[in-house]
């Protein structure tokens, strides 16, 4: 996150070109579009200032290190991803978090399946508490 913070005034600004989506106090969501075109003007030399100011930003309120720093990292996810990177969200729910580093025996992840079975029991013995519970609470109405 970004140590500039932005006024309204900018942010309005900023939300007024096409090619940004969202404007926070301290960020902006760029266009996948945008995104895209960025990487692939870089690719044919375009130095990232220039795509940035061609494209209508003002550098003296996003700052002057932002276009090279957003450039770097979409191209890597480019790179990685292919134009669907841009397009696909990859973080929150859908996010598979840290690999584990240890391969597990059979007798290591039986145990772990144990585990994970009698807290899946245990969270539904609670659930069946509290709607017996909250029966009776009704019932005394």
């Amino acid at each position: 996150m970004s140590k500039i913070m932005f006024t309204e005034t900018q942010r309005k600004e900023l939300e007024s070109n096409p090619n940004v989506i969202k404007v926070s106090d301290r960020s902006i969501t760029y266009a996948p579009a945008f995104k895209l075109k960025a990487v692939k003007e870089n690719g044919e030399g375009k130095s990232p200032y220039h795509i940035f100011v061609d494209h209508g930003f003002d550098l003296s309120v996003i700052g002057s290190k932002k276009p090279k720093q957003c450039v770097k990292r979409w191209r890597e996810i480019f790179q990685k991803y292919g134009e669907d990177g841009f397009y696909t969200e990859r973080r929150g729910k859908g996010a598979t978090g840290r690999p584990s580093t240890k391969d597990l025996s059979s007798e290591e992840k039986l145990k772990k399946a144990e585990a994970h079975i009698a807290y899946l029991e245990a969270e539904l013995d609670f659930v069946k508490k509290l709607d017996e519970q909250e029966r009776q609470a009704k019932k005394k109405k």
